[in-house]
């Protein structure tokens, strides 16, 4: 499933490292029980910009980062990096909005998550 007919990372498999990297950072650093807690994140954005091809066998490394702390809402800037390099292979953003787990209405970020939010904020 890594490489596609052109031998390379399919495009929709970038999406798939932007989400495991922030429900990792999320579920890690107890940002939110995703699981049972009064709320929990949905995503309301995704964009990627693609600048260099990854491919199979190679290794990908992921960062992350706030950008930007709403009432509601957090934007994480992403950086998709292939093996060592360091300029990134793609960038994006990833936009979580939290939300009251009965009925999905937006939330306020309680002010817990907001602490561990700004330890990566820019």
């Amino acid at each position: 499933m890594d490489n596609d007919v052109f031998q390379h990372v399919n495009n929709v498999n970038y999406f798939s490292f932007f989400d495991t990297a922030v429900t990792y950072f999320e579920m890690s650093e107890r940002v939110v029980d995703l699981l049972e807690g009064p709320v929990h994140c949905v995503v309301a954005e995704v964009a990627c910009r693609y600048h260099s091809s990854i491919a199979w066998p190679d290794r990908v490394r992921v960062g992350v980062r706030v950008a930007r702390l709403g009432g509601s809402s957090v934007r994480y800037e992403i950086g998709i990096f292939r093996n060592d390099a360091d300029v990134a292979s793609a960038e994006g953003h990833f936009v979580h909005v939290f939300v009251t787990r009965g009925d999905q209405k937006p939330a306020p970020i309680p002010e817990a998550s907001r602490r561990i939010l700004q330890t990566i904020a820019i």
